[in-house]
Order: C-alpha cells, then structure tokens, then sequence
C-alpha cells in the first residue's frame, strides 16, 4: 500500500463517533499517523455525530475555507420540554403538552425560519466573553447575555413526524446551532423543543458518505 504522506498535506474525512469531543478524533488520527500538525474545520458538540474534516501538514491553510462552507445536518427535535443546554447534555425540564398543530401550521413555523435570520447562541456555547468560554460562564452560574448573530437558513424540513419527536433535514450558513434553531421553533410553537440527536451530512461538497469511521481508518493505518 502507497505511504500517506501527512506532512505534506491530506484532507481527511472521519464520521466522529457519539460522546467523542472534537478534540478526541484529532487526537486519536494525530496518534494514528504520528504528526502534530493537524487541526479540524468545525467542531461537533459531544452528542453529534458525522461529518468533521481534518486537515494534516500543509494543508491546515485549508480549514478556514472548509469552516466557511455551507452544512447540512440530519436533526431530532422533540417537543413538549426544554432543556438548559438545548440538547440532552442536560435534563428536560418545563413539560408542556403538546398540542395536535397540523403540518400546515408547522410548515408555516418553518418558513419563518428560512433564509437569513438573526440567531442567539446557545448560553452553553464554546463562544468565549471576556476571554472566557460561555458554558465554562453557565455552570458557573453566571449570566451572560450574547448578541443575535446573522446566519442563513437555505433548507429546513420535516422528513418524518411521529408523535412528539421531529426529524429535520437543515441546510444552513456556518456559524449556525441546530441546537439554538430548534429551541426557537418550539418557543414559537408554543410547547418547547430540543435537540435530541444531530448528525452532520455535508459540509460543502464533502459527504459523510465519504468519510472514514475510526475503526477502519486505525486498520488501514496498521495493517
């Protein structure tokens, strides 16, 4: 088999598995293939899964064009609660029943959200303030107030509905939380809803079809 060479620079797909941070995948592809220069285009909170691209050697230069891409995510909404976090990072809490709203009105909920809005991070966010990461601020028990930011919604929707639980097909700009976008769509419908599993599909023309699961990328490495 031809000798990768890292050092001089490689574009690599892995699907990062649940409960990996970030920072676990490259840490575990920088033991793989023994470099230190290596660094990812976007991170995956811990409970995501699919699509991050890591870039080796030379072509670190490349992350931030991969970062300003367009992504698009497969995401479960449930609905009837909410969640500190706007994930399951935290408990549900503030039950609601939810109402029987037909699609017509959910499709009308839905394109309110399409094209560019202005979007509030999460509170528990990487985002830093002062220096200081935002979540790092939150368990802390402090408040922290973070500015809207403008992002763009290209596609949002519905590819299954049962019962309270929504799975969602999102297109969107880079800098956008699915985790903040469905916390928004069930303050508008009234009941609550958080993000109960997200997986990343694309990022650009990159597709996590494509993409190695570790298990197999560490038997290539070794044979």
């Amino acid at each position: 088999m031809t000798k990768v060479d890292y050092e001089a620079g490689q574009v690599l797909l892995f699907d990062k598995p649940y409960e990996w941070t970030s920072f676990d995948l490259v840490r575990k592809v920088r033991g793989l293939i023994r470099i230190k220069k290596i660094g990812h285009a976007g991170t995956l909170d811990p409970l995501a899964t699919g699509l991050m691209i890591l870039c080796t050697g030379k072509f670190t230069k490349r992350i931030n064009e991969f970062m300003g891409q367009e992504k698009e995510y497969i995401s479960e909404m449930t609905l009837g609660a909410v969640t500190p976090t706007y994930d399951l990072e935290s408990e549900p809490e503030s039950m609601k029943v939810v109402e029987d709203f037909s699609n017509d009105r959910l499709e009308s909920v839905f394109q309110s959200f399409r094209g560019p809005i202005l979007q509030i991070p999460p509170a528990h966010s990487a985002i830093k303030v002062g220096g200081k990461r935002v979540y790092e601020l939150a368990r802390a028990g402090k408040e922290v107030k973070l500015e809207p930011r403008p992002v763009t919604i290209h596609t949002l929707e519905c590819l299954q509905r049962q019962e309270e639980r929504i799975t969602l097909r999102v297109v969107c700009s880079t800098g956008t939380y699915i985790r903040s976008l469905v916390h928004d769509i069930g303050q508008v419908l009234g009941c609550g809803a958080y993000l109960s599993g997200l997986t990343r599909t694309r990022i650009g023309t990159q597709h996590l079809s494509d993409a190695w699961s570790v298990e197999a990328f560490e038997k290539s490495i070794k044979g």
